[in-house]
């Protein structure tokens, strides 16, 4: 049996479509306005829920920002026009906000269940691409999506209008995560079963290594036994502290290459003479994604971990982190 090749124009056409629709988004961030502040601040003042709502393409993409706006804070959902208006209506309550998704803005299932929500009090913000449509004029605030075209060569098949629509959620999602205050914490706790949750509650308590697994000397240590400590704890370096356990410095694998580059004597020195004074040094409640950036501005690949006193509790270095997931 022959097997269909792509056409030779394909690559052309990928690259057309990717054009269309990212043009559409950048003419939708040049348009956006007062309007948008309007459509937060209706969802701000919301005490009930946010509902989306649409029809064939403008549904997936509801559900989508739905799911996006309640995973950043503001608790939503999805319900079907067709299925409103045949009992789910009674999802919907005066305290409610209403996103109605619609590229026409004529979607009979949609304003079949409009005059149900207007008696009800709930707030309608409508998101077309027809600022003049029925949808537009009966909305409490209309979002402009529209698009100057579709990405499909006919110009019929939903593509640019959807992403226009889909990317205008997500910006309506992540301006009410920053009124909110919503952070990493936050997001955590809605995202318990995948890594996404548990890397933002990682803390260092959590990974770091402790007691006898830390490798330390004191400031008279000899350069060769600091050496062997630094081998004995498998993480690059060796934490140089007083007997009270302050921390004066670390001595790393980078320090003792230095000092053979420099052909310093070795066997005369003791690792003050060679330790990184005044280290970066991370508290245990800290979160881990903090250690990396940490790290990643510093570059630096291992950290001591104090207490409140700045003494010496633990230590980690990349490695610890990578297993912890938290890169």
């Amino acid at each position: 049996m022959n097997q269909i090749q792509p056409s030779p124009k394909a690559l052309d056409l990928a690259r057309q479509v990717l054009r269309i629709e990212g043009d559409a988004v950048l003419a939708l961030a040049r348009r956006i306005d007062d309007t948008f502040l309007a459509a937060l601040s209706l969802i701000l003042n919301c005490h009930g829920r946010v509902i989306v709502s649409g029809m064939g393409k403008s549904g997936h993409i509801g559900r989508k920002i739905a799911s996006t706006l309640s995973s950043t804070g503001t608790p939503a959902y999805f319900v079907h026009p067709a299925e409103a208006s045949h009992g789910d209506l009674g999802m919907i309550t005066s305290a409610d906000v209403l996103i109605a998704l619609s590229n026409s803005g004529e979607s009979a299932e949609l304003l079949n269940i409009l005059p149900s929500i207007k008696r009800q009090g709930a707030k309608l913000i409508a998101m077309t691409g027809n600022p003049h449509s029925s949808l537009a004029r009966d909305a409490d605030v209309h979002l402009d999506a529209g698009v100057a075209q579709e990405a499909c060569p006919l110009n019929l098949a939903p593509t640019a209008s959807t992403t226009a629509a889909l990317a205008l959620g997500d910006a309506l999602a992540v301006a009410l995560l920053d009124a909110r205050g919503f952070g990493a914490e936050d997001f955590a706790r809605s995202h318990p079963g995948g890594s996404l949750g548990r890397q933002p509650l990682s803390r260092i308590r959590d990974v770091m290594r402790t007691g006898d697994a830390i490798p330390t000397v004191f400031p008279d240590t000899r350069v060769a036994e600091a050496t062997r400590e630094i081998s004995r704890g498998g993480i690059g370096m060796t934490v140089v502290i007083t007997p009270e356990r302050e921390v004066l410095g670390v001595f790393t694998d980078g320090d003792l290459r230095r000092a053979i580059v420099n052909n310093l004597d070795l066997k005369a020195l003791t690792v003050s003479d060679v330790m990184s004074g005044k280290p970066r040094l991370i508290g245990p409640g800290k979160l881990t994604v903090e250690a990396v950036e940490m790290m990643e501005k510093h570059k630096i690949n291992q950290i001591p971990v104090v207490d409140e006193n700045d003494r010496l509790i633990g230590a980690l270095n990349m490695h610890d982190l990578f297993q912890a997931k938290a890169i």
